[in-house]
């Protein structure tokens, strides 16, 4: 898992929070536009690899892979 992904997981325990919306998850990359560009693309992954779910509004949530994964120390 590269280390954007990892960020992006560990954001939900960062920030203490079952839902972040896109911008919260954007801080994963910084100010940095590409970071924040591949802070977008790891999100859908996520999404479609069932580690994060959509809950509408650009809110999203872990599943209970994804806690697996956020909480791992890989």
């Amino acid at each position: 898992m590269d280390q954007i992904t990892k960020r992006v997981l560990h954001s939900f325990t960062r920030w203490n929070k079952d839902k972040l919306d896109l911008h919260e998850l954007f801080e994963a990359g910084g100010n940095d536009p590409e970071q924040r560009t591949a802070v977008f693309d790891a999100v859908e992954r996520l999404v479609q690899d069932g580690l994060l779910n959509e809950e509408g509004n650009d809110f999203y949530s872990l599943t209970e892979k994804g806690t697996k994964a956020a909480t791992s120390n890989e």
